[in-house]
C-alpha cells in the first residue's frame, strides 16, 4: 500500500504530465477557470485514462482524493 504523502507534483506524475512547479502552474493557468458545471474529471483536456484515474480517486475516496480536490479548487479560480 502506498502511504506516501501525495502532492500536486506526484499527482501530475501519476497523470503522465510534467510535474515541476512551473509546468503545474502553466497547466492550471492554461485550463482555468474550469466552469462550475464541469466536474474536474470530465474536463475536455484529460485523456480517457487520466479522467478515469481522477474519477476513481474521488469516488473511492482514495489517498489521492485530497490532492485531486486541491487541484479542483485551484482550477476554479
Amino acid at each position: 500500500m502506498d502511504t506516501s504523502k501525495h502532492t500536486l507534483s506526484t499527482l501530475f506524475e501519476q497523470l503522465g504530465l510534467a510535474s515541476d512547479e512551473a509546468s503545474i502552474e502553466d497547466f492550471i493557468t492554461r485550463y482555468s477557470p474550469l466552469p462550475s458545471e464541469v466536474a474536474l474529471q470530465d474536463a475536455p483536456f484529460w485523456s480517457e485514462s487520466q479522467s478515469q484515474f481522477l474519477e476513481e480517486g474521488l469516488e473511492e475516496d482514495s489517498d489521492w482524493a485530497e490532492i485531486i480536490d486541491e487541484l479542483d479548487a485551484r482550477m476554479r479560480h
